[in-house]
């Protein structure tokens, strides 16, 4: 993209769709707060003056929450999300202990407690653990403007009428969740990622959003007439009439383009000539397998159950457990639900367990190398799952598998989980067990795995991180871990060729699996089933309804003897570009660079 002219600014396109709008700008700065030591006497009174703010906070998300339209999906999510943290013994426990023992102010002791969970977060170099830095941030604040007899709420001017577009540095799930849908048509923030919650409540509302737009709120005044294109990721700056008919009808483009997808999510999801491709949902949180229905996605190919062991003091329950994971197979049944035992360490961050401080997290103690040391909480967990079992089909995927070792190991931790079970008399279910493959050991003995594993899921997130030996979390390199290189199509093709061979299904469950240009290659190597976010299956149905198996087996085996990612990119571009066009450019007529990248046009 082009550098920002004094028109426009450049962002990341959050949330698709285009908005005219004028501006409202709001401030979401932290409130300033009084820092004292207290008297022994005053502890007391400063804890009861703790609690209620949490109380007073917790009935007001649960306002915004209760006010939300019954299908609001992963908005009400967050929300719950949120809920929870209030409710959480480490925000609680660590704020009340910094009263009593250190004789802090409410106030203080609180913005400590969130500085200090903030710290566990910003060491996590995943998209997913950065973002969920913001909620313990968000939680705090709306506690802290409650202690502070702050107001909460984001109230709009009244000389502003109709629809709004609101500027922020930064804004809250509730914040966008207390503006009612017709006041609001578009969000434009100074920082966030696609994984923001900005982002994700506006592609919940169905609402255009660019995040990530340096001085949008020192450039913005209240009152400007804006456009906010998010697809491109573009707002322009007092647009003359032209580019506002220009933009409205762009905006009507992706409408129709959208509504067209909602309407075949029912069909099943198959090649242009009838070859099935099973295709499921990530999830993190239990009632996202509601939204993986919603969006057509033929069960879950993986719940990420370590989100139950992050924030917390202690590891859940079996009991705990069980709950969650017989809501997520009721709900799915009679479609499948596979279950990844927790994948913690490296950079996914658990305080319910003490990790050694590494040189390497990610080469370190993490995924099936801590269940296999902390064995009596993994076979809690398995315990779990062999019980959620008898509500509905379920499996069970262990990641992070290296060697034939460590799956025989867990093997007979199930075994165990099993005999337990029976002893305690309670009622559960057997389960095929099948491995993440996503380590480099992993692929040169997948022959040999397979022949242990029910079945396989190639990781691509980790399989191209340790692969080509790039962090993904380092953003001088980052851009050298691209999804069809020869490295990674040789990998996946060695992986899917041993499932094959010995008679158990390949899915595929990293983020290559939502890329639509990376299609055509993996129906082609032969992936059986594909895994990906609940709003992402739509438009990859809609994709494998255009794509030839006969055609894309060809351009497998012609990538598969290019020698680097340049070659790859451009010849799929050149095979598959034109039937996927409108796909990637969300109705628009979107076209390929020299260097077979994707590119919308820029404005005239």
């Amino acid at each position: 993209m082009s550098e920002p002219s004094p028109g426009r600014l450049l962002g990341i396109a959050a949330s698709p769709g285009v908005a005219v709008g004028t501006a409202f700008v709001v401030d979401r700065r932290k409130v300033a707060i009084p820092r004292r030591h207290i008297e022994a006497r005053e502890v007391d009174a400063e804890v009861a003056r703790l609690r209620g703010a949490m109380s007073a906070a917790r009935a007001q998300l649960s306002a915004v929450r209760d006010k939300l339209a019954p299908d609001a999906g992963e908005h009400s999510l967050i929300l719950e999300a949120h809920l929870l943290m209030l409710d959480d013994t480490l925000l609680t426990e660590q704020t009340e202990r910094a009263i009593r023992v250190e004789k802090m102010n409410a106030e203080w002791a609180l913005r400590q407690t969130v500085e200090n969970i903030k710290e566990v977060f910003d060491r996590a170099d995943q998209d997913y653990f950065r973002e969920r830095r913001s909620d313990v941030d968000f939680v705090g604040e709306r506690v802290l403007r409650q202690l502070l007899g702050a107001s909460s709420e984001i109230v709009k001017p009244l000389d502003l009428s109709g629809p709004v577009v609101l500027i922020a540095h930064e804004l809250s799930p509730a914040d966008t969740a207390a503006l009612a849908r017709a006041d609001v048509s578009a969000f434009v923030t100074d920082v966030g990622t696609s994984t923001s919650h900005t982002a994700i409540m506006a592609r919940a509302l169905s609402l255009p959003a660019v995040v990530g737009a340096p001085d949008a709120t020192r450039r913005i005044a209240t009152g400007d007439r804006l456009i906010v294109d998010g697809l491109r990721g573009v707002v322009m700056l007092q647009p003359d009439d032209d580019a506002v008919y220009q933009a409205q009808l762009r905006g009507e483009r992706y409408i129709a383009f959208v509504r067209a997808l909602q309407c075949n999510r029912a069909r099943p999801a198959e090649t242009l000539c009838g070859h099935p491709i099973r295709l499921r949902a990530n999830i993190e949180l239990p009632a996202e397998a509601a939204v993986a229905i919603d969006h057509g996605a033929d069960g879950i190919g993986l719940y990420r159950t370590e989100f139950l062991y992050v924030d917390r003091s202690e590891p859940p329950s079996e009991d705990e457990q069980f709950e969650t994971f017989r809501r997520i197979v009721e709900t799915m049944a009679p479609r499948t639900v596979t279950l990844r035992t927790f994948d913690l360490g490296g950079d996914k961050f658990s305080t319910a367990f003490r990790f050694p401080r590494e040189m390497n997290p990610a080469l370190g103690l993490r995924a099936v190398r801590l269940a296999l040391r902390e064995r009596e909480v993994f076979r809690a967990q398995l315990r779990a799952m062999l019980r959620a079992a008898a509500y509905g089909p379920v499996r069970v995927m262990v990641p992070m598998i290296s060697a034939v070792d460590e799956l025989r190991a867990v093997k007979a931790e199930l075994d165990l989980a099993r005999s337990e079970l029976e002893a305690s008399g309670k009622v559960y279910a057997d389960v095929p067990l099948g491995i993440m493959v996503e380590t480099p050991s992993a692929v040169m003995m997948a022959d040999l795995l397979a022949r242990e594993a029910a079945f396989f899921s190639i990781g691509t997130n980790d399989l191209i991180q340790y692969s080509l030996a790039i962090d993904r979390g380092n953003e001088h390199v980052a851009h050298l871990a691209r999804s069809l290189d020869p490295a990674i199509l040789r990998s996946i093709a060695r992986v899917v060729d041993a499932a094959r061979s010995a008679g158990i299904p390949c899915a595929l469950c990293g983020a290559m699996a939502g890329q639509l240009m990376c299609l055509p290659a993996l129906v082609g190597l032969g992936v059986d089933e594909l895994s990906v976010e609940p709003a992402a299956v739509p438009e990859v149905k809609a994709a494998l309804g255009r794509l030839s198996r006969a055609a894309c087996q060809a351009l497998a085996a012609e990538v598969l003897a290019m020698p680097g990612a340049d070659e790859v990119e451009c010849h799929v571009a050149s095979l598959f570009g034109p039937v996927l066009r409108d796909l990637l450019a969300g109705g628009e007529a979107g076209q390929f660079s020299e260097t077979g990248s994707f590119v919308l046009p820029e404005y005239g």
